[in-house]
């Protein structure tokens, strides 16, 4: 059997991982087994930050809403259930945008909301 040297392999894995740790700090970059933790950890705090956003902007959406809804001397809770009682199904993103750019039609969702 013939012999299968492996070099241009390796090197070309090992370039492109280094390649993507450009930019961290002292051996992380430029050491293939350090840059290689690193990266592999880097990918699960990537991972888990885009699973944590979402969360983050509903709590953002929520408290545009609540603040919204203090102009109109209603809680945030009581405009919610209130827009579930009238069967308007919007979500907390649209709700915050309508509060933000349009005010005369969140007005109209509050008096709805009211019932």
């Amino acid at each position: 059997m013939t012999r299968v040297k492996r070099g241009i392999a390796t090197k070309k894995r090992h370039k492109r991982l280094l390649k993507e740790t450009k930019g961290y700090w002292g051996q992380r970059k430029n050491v293939f087994k350090r840059a290689q933790e690193t990266h592999l950890r880097a990918l699960a705090f990537a991972y888990k930050s885009r699973k944590l956003i979402k969360r983050d902007m509903r709590s953002l959406f929520i408290t545009r809403i609540n603040a919204a809804c203090g102009g109109f001397d209603l809680s945030y809770n009581a405009f919610i259930h209130g827009l579930q009682q009238a069967s308007i199904l919007l979500n907390r993103k649209m709700l915050s945008q309508i509060a933000i750019a349009d005010p005369t039609t969140f007005a109209q969702l509050v008096t709805l909301a009211r019932g």
